[in-house]
């Protein structure tokens, strides 16, 4: 018994000075838990970019379509706002263009923020008018897209009234005097907006709303001539 007893100590002294194996293996990787619950391998060796763009040939990443992809939508928003605008549905236009003004498509973002101060007008009758020349512009364009042109002239007008050197205001007057058939107001404005900035000559060449002048004697030397 006692030769028993002696036996089971020793194998207990022994089990207790044994260590546990470790995988000393270069072929085997860590592997961490990720936030899902699988498991990913950590170290593992990973082929380059290049290689893969040269072994499947595919599109380039996401992050470099992104622009087209959000230049299309900032321009399908615009599409929904001004359909909104021009059904005289101004709080549906409003939120539109109120998300667009920050767009990072910067025409988008430019023609939002006219409409939206339209449309601030439109809900917001009590306010006091606008007397700063960029705010009264800014109502002015957009009552010229609409083709408000008989808003758009006095809206401009007064702007031009603020700011009688701003080549932009003049240039906006002329172009809604010539949609409403007043080729002496679009001569005249056009004259003054071309002696601000000479590049205005060249713009209202290709510009439809002088489509009536084209075939106007002044226009034509106004536009063509490098000397006013």
């Amino acid at each position: 018994m006692k030769t028993l007893i002696r036996q089971r100590e020793a194998l207990l002294a022994t089990s207790r000075k044994r260590r546990p194996r470790t995988l000393t293996s270069s072929h085997h990787s860590r592997r961490v838990r990720s936030g899902d619950g699988t498991q990913a391998r950590v170290g593992a060796l990973t082929p380059s970019k290049s290689n893969v763009l040269r072994q499947t040939g595919g599109p380039p990443p996401a992050s470099l379509r992104q622009p087209d992809a959000l230049y299309l939508a900032a321009v399908k928003s615009y599409e929904l706002g001004a359909r909104a605008l021009h059904r005289q549905n101004y709080e549906k236009a409003k939120e539109i263009f109120e998300k667009l003004a920050t767009s990072r498509v910067a025409g988008v973002a430019e023609r939002s923020r006219v409409h939206l101060l339209l449309c601030q007008q439109k809900l917001s009758r009590p306010i006091p008018p606008p007397k700063q020349p960029e705010d009264l512009y800014a109502l002015g364009v957009g009552a010229l897209n609409s083709r408000r042109l008989d808003e758009a002239i006095e809206y401009l007008q007064k702007a031009q009234k603020s700011a009688p050197k701003l080549e932009h205001i003049s240039y906006a007057l002329a172009a809604a005097y010539s949609l409403r058939g007043d080729a002496e107001g679009a001569l005249r404005n056009l004259k003054e907006a071309i002696s601000l900035r000479p590049e205005n000559r060249i713009q209202a060449r290709r510009d439809e709303d002088f489509r009536r002048l084209a075939a106007d004697t002044r226009f034509r030397e106004l536009v063509l001539h490098t000397q006013l």
